[in-house]
């Protein structure tokens, strides 16, 4: 492709917010180099996909992405990079119309690569504008080193690294002059970050210390690191009232044998923290149906733990066998249908927890960044993950409004 040709870069992601994060860092990298960002269904020049591996079914979302952008894209150079890249590399590859597979290692060089590789050429009028969002996902933290029993992060991400506190908050107060409203900080374990002893509770007051963010909010935390001088940071209101919990299973049986680091009792004196300081948090989970061994009794126990913590929203993941990992070699696994019927049941219980949750703010004005339009209809969130729609023929884009929720 000649110089004088502008590439079209198509960047996909499937997973969590740290990729979510990768993903952002990249099209920063392409679009300052002068590249253009455009949707996968754009006709794009270079197809890439920021894999995921944590369950076989993103595995499988990700080998129809990477088919699919071969279909609509022909000529396109298509690349797959990530953690499922890092985990099988050779599988990858071998997919039909995969050109390029990096791994985690490799990945953060990906512009590098390609123009190395004589992949791409740089045009001559570098632009460096971006695309325009209103959250900013900036990774803190990678890695982990806990080993959970089912959990293939640890081995394609690695062990627990962190950023240093000054290029974290340097990161956020170059996000906020670029003008994003919102900042998502995110790492595999960010609970864990710890920057030659400065660790999470440092890092978020020296942010809002620091920087003019008008909203801050945080990925995923273990119940074991909430802390009451965690939580106190919270009485400044940019932090958004919303906290991810992983809770996996509400069976202490269970949870052992997941070999997590906490009870159903810790998870709910956590909780319990939470809610006496922030009226109004929203507490969000992930459960894992049909770990190895999982009895009736065990699922049941869960289901009413869950039940009880009132949750804002349950992410339901089925067990997925992962090789590499200590569950993969239990016995007693548990038998597809049994996976299915629990998952049913407690994706309802997650719905009307959903339904609950949201009633309660019915009435109530609320701050929503408004983010996209789509058909006329705009959407946006509030502090604590509620997702508003609203018809309006005003330009909304990264809008910070307060907002009755009617219906």
């Amino acid at each position: 492709m000649g110089s004088s040709e502008i590439t079209r870069i198509a960047l996909d992601t499937i997973g969590c917010k740290l990729n979510q994060a990768e993903t952002q860092h990249l099209a920063r990298q392409f679009a300052q180099a002068g590249y253009c960002l455009v949707s996968p269904d754009d006709g794009a020049d270079v197809y890439v996909l920021n894999t995921c591996t944590v369950t076989h079914v993103a595995d499988g979302k990700c080998r129809r992405l990477l088919k699919s952008a071969r279909r609509r894209n022909p000529k396109a150079l298509v690349v797959a990079i990530g953690c499922y890249a890092q985990r099988a590399r050779r599988e990858l590859s071998q997919i039909k119309g995969v050109d390029l597979v990096l791994d985690n290692s490799q990945k953060m060089d990906l512009l590098t690569h390609l123009e190395q590789s004589g992949h791409l050429v740089r045009p001559d009028a570098v632009s460096a504008r971006d695309d325009f969002r209103t959250r900013a996902f900036i990774k803190v933290q990678d890695g982990c080193n806990n080993f959970c029993a089912y959990c293939i992060v640890p081995l394609v991400r690695g062990r627990e690294k962190s950023l240093p506190l000054k290029q974290v908050v340097d990161e956020v107060r170059h996000r906020v002059a670029d003008g994003y409203k919102e900042v998502v900080l995110t790492g595999t374990e960010i609970g864990s970050y710890n920057d030659k002893g400065i660790g999470l509770t440092e890092l978020l007051r020296r942010i809002l210390e620091e920087t003019g963010v008008a909203r801050l909010r945080l990925s995923s935390l273990q119940p074991q690191e909430i802390t009451p001088e965690l939580i106190g940071l919270w009485q400044d209101g940019r932090l958004c009232r919303h906290f991810h919990l992983s809770l996996q299973s509400g069976s202490d049986a269970v949870l052992k044998r997941m070999k997590r680091r906490y009870t159903a009792a810790d998870y709910q004196r956590a909780v319990e923290l939470i809610r006496e300081a922030l009226p109004g948090v929203a507490i969000t989970t992930d459960v894992i149906v049909g770990f190895p061994g999982e009895t009736e009794a065990e699922f049941k126990e869960s289901y009413n733990f869950a039940r009880q913590m009132r949750f804002a929203r349950i992410h339901v993941f089925s067990y997925s066998l992962r090789p590499g990992t200590r569950a993969a070699d239990m016995p007693q696994q548990v038998d597809d249908k049994a996976r299915r019927e629990r998952s049913r049941r407690m994706l309802a219980l997650g719905r009307a927890c959903i339904r609950n949750f949201r009633k309660g703010f019915l009435g109530k004005t609320m701050l929503v960044l408004w983010e996209k339009e789509t058909g006329g209809v705009w959407s946006g969130l509030t502090d604590n993950y509620i997702r508003a729609y609203t018809k309006s023929d005003q330009d909304l884009t990264n809008q910070l409004l307060p907002v009755e929720l009617v219906e």
